[in-house]
């Protein structure tokens, strides 16, 4: 797609997110769910998250693609309610159920696409975060003009960063594969300025590498499109693994340094 401009202000970067996205397959959340709650622990990514969010106690926060509540829950122990709206029933279902076992009763749930969200039926709320939500969302011009709407206060986004998926990648390239591809964050911002929102673009310092107790795990761990794979690149995947991860003899896991997320916070206080 070309497009004629003499002003860069005028590129509809809208159309460039979009046509990054336009062969993304999209994952079975509900399938997905159980592993995701089996193995969400406190990670430096949550600790990044809550550091640069500004809450207040009275705040009501709308958690965009809340999924099984890691975010969820520590946002509503420190917040008067929140909203966690998400596509997959099954994701809901584990964050109603940690809800239960922490003794939560100020979180409500809306079964909903991110894509769906619209100001009329969420109303207003103090803060919103999307966590880890927005990537491979295609009408992103649309969902934040509606949370933009939506929020009195802030609005905080995390999406990827230029490191992030790096061992993922490595593999795919080693087997000749197309890894999947999202907007870089400069799309992102560039969208937001043409709307007339001029935010603040922070990177997460996150130092801690993943570990896991097993080469099993650490390819289940949805990092890896493993239903992408066939099982002879499910194999390779296994072999691969076997040879870039290290076993450390005292925490009985295994590990590799670059093996590190890499995230951007997007946020913008309301005016």
């Amino acid at each position: 797609m070309k497009q004629c401009i003499e002003n860069p202000n005028d590129l509809k970067w809208e159309e460039f997110w979009a046509e990054k996205l336009e062969n993304k397959i999209d994952k079975d959340w509900d399938k997905a769910a159980p592993g995701f709650f089996k193995r969400t622990r406190k990670e430096d990514y949550q600790i990044a998250l809550f550091d640069m969010l500004k809450l207040d106690e009275n705040d009501r926060v709308l958690d965009v693609g809340c999924g099984e509540g890691s975010i969820t829950i520590p946002l509503a122990k420190k917040v008067k309610k929140v909203t966690g709206i998400d596509s997959s029933p099954k994701m809901l279902e584990y964050l109603e159920k940690r809800a239960k076992d922490n003794d939560i009763e100020n979180i409500e749930t809306i079964l909903k696409p991110i894509e769906e969200i619209e100001y009329d039926e969420i109303g207003d709320m103090d803060v919103v975060v999307c966590s880890r939500s927005l990537n491979g969302i295609i009408p992103i011009k649309e969902v934040l003009t509606q949370l933009n709407e939506i929020a009195n206060k802030y609005v905080f986004i995390t999406i990827f960063g230029p490191e992030n998926k790096k061992i993922e990648k490595d593999f795919d390239a080693e087997i000749g594969k197309k890894t999947e591809d999202f907007p870089d964050y400069n799309y992102f911002f560039n969208i937001l300025f043409n709307m007339g929102i001029y935010a603040n673009i922070e990177r997460f310092d996150l130092n801690n590498y993943r570990e896991y107790d097993s080469i099993e795990e650490a390819m289940d761990n949805g990092k890896f499109r493993l239903d992408l794979y066939s099982d002879d690149e499910k194999e390779l995947l296994k072999k691969y693994l076997e040879r870039i991860l290290t076993y450390n003899e005292d925490t009985k896991k295994y590990y590799n340094v670059k093996d590190k997320a890499d995230w951007i916070m997007i946020w913008w206080k309301k005016s």
